[in-house]
């Protein structure tokens, strides 16, 4: 008997609670999302491309909404491929290095006194044009010595000055002593002191040491 009235005395509480003004119980209405302002540009942009476009992806059973992201995941995939042809070349591109022997290569300075010294002793005797093609012969075989993949047995003094690898100051001394020692072998001209100072000094300044005349 207790335990009835406890149990009507529950459910009153209950009814009177659920009864309450200001106890709100019924669900909450869905607020609705705010509405996406659209520019009007983009908006005439996709009724031109839905007028355009729309008729393929029915012909493929597609509807246009469905259609249009499939167009934008198209057209973000070709902006990457744009920008892998673009920047792969560069981000694959070694980074070079201010220390890279290719690079800084420069002929043995003992090596290069020597030679100057050899030479030097032929052109005190006027025998300028062996002096000039003594530069190029020995310049030659430090070249093949210390960087032989860079020549071929075939290598002409004109494309040693070509050579990528060399420094500016290396590719100006190949040109500059080359074109004294044609002159003097093909065109059957003597060289004289001027000719023999400008390939001396080029050579020179290619192995980066100073002298007086």
């Amino acid at each position: 008997m207790a335990g009835a009235t406890a149990s009507r005395d529950a459910a009153s509480d209950w009814e009177a609670v659920r009864g309450a003004a200001d106890i709100q119980y019924a669900p909450l209405p869905k607020v609705p999302a705010p509405p996406v302002h659209m520019p009007g540009w983009l908006r005439v942009l996709g009724e031109w491309l839905e007028a355009l476009l729309g008729p393929i992806g029915r012909l493929l059973g597609i509807s246009w909404p469905v259609f249009q992201y499939v167009l934008i995941g198209l057209a973000v995939l070709l902006v990457l491929f744009v920008l892998w042809r673009l920047l792969g070349p560069l981000l694959q591109r070694p980074a070079k290095s201010a220390e890279d022997p290719a690079e800084a290569w420069l002929p043995d300075r003992d090596e290069a006194m020597a030679l100057l010294g050899d030479a030097d002793r032929l052109a005190a005797e006027g025998r300028f044009a062996e002096a000039t093609h003594l530069l190029l012969r020995r310049s030659v075989q430090q070249i093949r010595a210390t960087r032989p993949e860079w020549l071929h047995p075939a290598s002409t003094a004109r494309e040693i000055a070509t050579l990528p690898a060399l420094p500016e100051t290396g590719r100006n001394a190949f040109a500059t002593i080359a074109q004294r020692v044609e002159r003097s072998r093909f065109a059957l001209r003597d060289l004289n002191a001027q000719d023999w100072a400008a390939a001396r000094g080029a050579y020179a300044e290619f192995a980066q040491i100073r002298f007086t005349v």
